[in-house]
């Protein structure tokens, strides 16, 4: 056996320890979780059930911070603003302060109103259906992190809740409208995310890196478009990330944020044109003007993630511990510490033992990103999430950062995709001249501003009129050309596994949880 196989079995034995080690810590976490429930609930009626749903919350909790945190700091990871260590403690510090502190004290205990509580008369009917939809959500985002792909944590609840329900009380207690606005945020979270971002790179394309001067345009546009974000997240956070401790209006949201912009444009303008003395007018001095502000985005995307989506873990363990304490079915349940604590603890712990994986594929597995890109994603995160939440659309955070992602991806793939044509074209039109003039216009075509390279193609058009030449390429050589010159700058893999994964998300949650309920009633009734 030689050297080079001895290393890779070392390093196959390695992972495997990390893994047992990764897998320990969870199981000493729920083991933890079982001990700390069981010693404050000793006193409860039907205590050992709630002592199960607690590590059945806990095992949720887990879940989420390895598949849905990753959305929210793996462009930042994939574009060396944050170091994946970095990224993991930040993420888990704001996951854990948005859940506690912005949390809330009242949880819905149907996610989304996607089946009537009203029609589940029997309380211990009601913990097993909801034992089975947390069960079956957690076992699927565990599958879906294993397979490296990032899933919607609220459409595997909801569909866990819709197939524990179909079996506890029949198709009637789904509400069916509910469910289509939830299909329908499929394709619109991802549209959403994916234009947001695209137009925002677009447009820092445009203003910044196609113009000469890259530099000087930089200090022109960075302190507005920071601000932006600054305003954008700062709404944001007040409709979302603190509505459960400071409701509000979108006017004095859009307002108090704008306050906020404003400040952040004094101090961000006088701070760039001071970076700009010492930087080189190129794309990378550019894209480092851009890491504290994505630094910024990813904690407070993480305390808005933790205020809200914690509620996805604890929200069916608060339904079952107020259905077990009072011994009665309601739409809504108190949320006690100890629920918000191991829904806390358990996301920033997934997040710190899992959540690398999904990081990686979301920050650079699906497409190469720099600060800028990672800029725009972050942008549509709140930009999307805000919009459609006026226009009362329904809508995924994990569908809308991804879908941004790809977004950013597919756009670099156009314009490279007709940056070449040009090329060919210009190269094509220059055919009978000397190298050296088409290699001096092609490096001034290059260097010029988008503007001076439209005026460029518009003198050689108008000048191969003149000549009565045919130097452009002609339809048929164009789409020989697309074919030759296409570079895929997505992972095509990526795509169609997360798409596939997101259109089997709820079915296949729902399928699961009636299973789940139908074994734990069996288990349950005498």
């Amino acid at each position: 056996m030689d050297l080079k196989n001895i290393n890779q079995i070392e390093e196959a034995s390695t992972l495997t320890k990390k893994d047992l080690i990764r897998l320990g810590l969870a199981v000493i976490f729920m083991i933890i979780v079982s001990l700390y429930v069981g010693n404050i609930t000793d006193q409860v009626a039907g205590h050992n059930l709630l002592v199960v749903a607690a590590v059945i919350g806990g095992y949720m909790a887990l879940n989420i911070g390895a598949n849905d945190v990753a959305n929210n700091v793996g462009p930042a990871v994939g574009s060396n603003a944050l170091t994946l260590t970095g990224a993991i403690v930040i993420a888990a510090i704001f996951e854990a302060t948005g859940a506690m502190i912005a949390g809330g004290e009242v949880v819905n205990t149907i996610k989304d109103g996607i089946i009537d509580p009203e029609m589940i008369k029997n309380p211990d009917t009601f913990v097993w259906l909801m034992m089975a939809a947390l069960l079956a959500a957690a076992i699927w985002l565990n599958i879906a992190t294993s397979l490296n792909a990032p899933v919607s944590t609220t459409h595997s609840i909801v569909g866990g809740v819709m197939g524990a329900g179909i079996a506890a009380g029949g198709t009637e207690i789904v509400d069916w409208p509910v469910l289509s606005q939830i299909v329908l945020s499929w394709i619109i979270s991802p549209l959403l995310g994916g234009f947001f971002a695209a137009l925002f790179l677009f447009l820092i394309k445009r203003k910044i890196t196609y113009q000469q001067d890259m530099l000087a345009a930089a200090q022109r546009l960075v302190p507005i478009l920071v601000s932006l974000m600054a305003w954008a997240f700062s709404t944001y956070l007040i409709m979302k990330g603190l509505k459960n401790i400071w409701k509000t209006d979108l006017l004095t949201a859009t307002t108090t944020g704008f306050c906020i912009a404003l400040a952040t444009f004094l101090i961000v303008k006088p701070t760039v044109q001071r970076a700009a003395i010492t930087m080189d007018s190129t794309k990378a001095g550019v894209n480092s003007l851009f890491t504290i502000p994505l630094i910024c985005s990813a904690a407070l995307l993480s305390f808005a993630h933790g205020a809200n989506d914690v509620a996805n873990a604890v929200g069916p363990l608060a339904a079952i511990n107020d259905a077990i304490v009072s011994q009665t079915v309601s739409s809504k349940a108190p949320i006690t510490p100890w629920v918000m604590l191991v829904g806390a603890v358990g996301i920033s712990l997934g997040l710190a033992l899992y959540g690398p994986k999904l990081i990686r594929t979301v920050g650079s597995e699906i497409t190469e990103l720099d600060k800028m890109r990672a800029f725009c994603i972050a942008m549509s995160a709140a930009i999307t999430v805000i919009f459609a939440s006026q226009l009362g659309l329904p809508i995924s955070s994990t569908h809308t950062a991804v879908g941004a992602v790809f977004g950013v991806g597919f756009l670099r793939e156009y314009l490279k995709h007709s940056n070449a044509k040009r090329m060919e074209e210009i190269r094509a039109h220059h055919e009978h001249d000397a190298p050296e003039k088409i290699v001096a216009f092609l490096n001034e075509f290059k260097k010029a501003s988008i503007d001076k390279k439209g005026l460029m193609l518009k003198e050689l058009k108008q000048q191969a009129k003149i000549e009565q030449e045919h130097s452009f390429l002609t339809k048929k050589e164009r789409k020989s050309l697309k074919k030759v010159y296409r570079q895929e700058l997505v992972k095509r893999s990526h795509l169609y596994k997360i798409a596939a994964a997101w259109l089997i998300t709820v079915p296949l949650s729902a399928l699961l949880a009636g299973l789940l309920f139908f074994t734990i009633r069996g288990i349950m009734l005498p």
